[in-house]
């Protein structure tokens, strides 16, 4: 009786622990899905390197490799995660062929254009990719195995290390595009409806300049610049400008409101700042402004003349817009603000 007993205290102790476990595990989950959704470098990986990383792009489309193909290039089983955010500043503050770990990404896309980022938003970015699963194009997991060979690469960014999302993307397409806006703050949607135009229009505009050179670029500006904008405000249902101090076309000019965002947006990019964005609540709509700087790549169009902007193209600029202001900028400045309206 007594060996009854004990057997009987010992069984529900066993399936306690275990009960117990499996709590502190669902836990566990649910608290790291939620330190990802809260992570900082989450936000700025989104709207700082989705525009050429954007994982919805797919593989005949994409401008750049995804983040997922970084952080598989850069991390395995002996990297720290102090040593992966170096790597993340010393590529960011000099990018270049010789230094390149991913040998036929700068094949295929060329050298990234030079970022003016802060230290601590490269710090944040690399910090949360090192930590969390990051989003997959659904393309990627077979792109990889041929690349590498099957059970190649078995550190931290292989299937069931910290980088590959244990299938998330096959399942589900993308994460982001998931996403329903409507549930977000009014900054976060108004962002959201800014990124993802500028990631279309990003992808069309470097796609014309890797494809054709900078001339036929500034002429798919000319063309289509305004109705793939139109485009992505029918999508959204909402109304999305871009708008400047110094417009290229006059369309674009900003009025005095829209004046005062682009001067304090300009102060705070000044100060080495991260930019958040602008929200003015009206009786039933919402307008969010957020800025719009310049990389290495913008200033083949709106650098200084005899310095980063050859003769040729800014004739063919002269021909095209003749009441031309955008050029002069020098890298990490702001060309002006997406002002983005939508219904509350």
């Amino acid at each position: 009786m007594k060996n009854f007993i004990g057997f009987l205290v010992l069984l529900v102790t066993l399936v306690s622990c275990n009960s117990s476990n499996k709590k502190k595990d669902a836990y566990s989950s649910v608290d790291k899905s939620s330190a990802a959704t809260e992570h900082p470098g989450k936000k700025l990986m989104e709207a700082n390197c989705y525009v050429c990383h954007n994982p919805t792009a797919t593989e005949a489309d994409r401008i750049g490799p995804p983040m997922i193909a970084i952080k598989k290039h850069y991390i395995n089983s002996e990297t720290s995660k102090e040593d992966f955010i170096a790597s993340m500043q010393a590529w960011i503050k000099n990018p270049n062929a010789e230094d390149a770990k991913m040998y036929g990404a700068v094949k295929r896309f060329g050298v990234m254009p030079k970022q003016a980022f802060a230290e601590k938003t490269i710090e944040q970015i690399a910090d949360y990719m090192y930590d969390f699963e990051i989003e997959q194009p659904v393309w990627f997991e077979d792109h990889f195995n041929k690349e590498r060979g099957k059970g190649m690469g078995n550190g931290k960014g292989m299937g069931n290390g910290k980088g590959m999302g244990n299938g998330q993307g096959k399942k589900h397409g993308m994460q982001q595009a998931q996403t329903n806006f409507e549930d977000l703050s009014y900054g976060e949607r108004g962002l959201k409806y800014a990124l993802t135009t500028k990631a279309v229009l990003g992808k069309n505009l470097m796609g014309t300049i890797q494809q054709k050179g900078t001339l036929e670029a500034l002429t798919f500006c000319n063309e289509r610049a305004y109705p793939l904008t139109d485009s992505m405000s029918v999508v959204h249902n909402a109304i999305i400008k871009r708008v400047s101090d110094k417009p290229r076309n006059p369309k674009n000019n900003a009025n005095s409101e829209e004046l005062d965002y682009i001067n304090t947006f300009k102060n705070v990019i000044a100060n080495n700042e991260e930019a958040s964005p602008i929200v003015k609540e009206l009786d039933n709509k919402v307008k969010v402004y957020y800025p719009i700087t310049t990389n290495t790549m913008c200033l083949q169009c709106h650098g200084k003349p005899n310095e980063t902007l050859e003769n040729t193209t800014l004739t063919r600029i002269k021909s095209l817009y003749p009441l031309d202001k955008a050029i002069g900028y020098n890298i990490n400045e702001v060309r002006g603000i997406w002002s983005i309206t939508f219904d509350k």
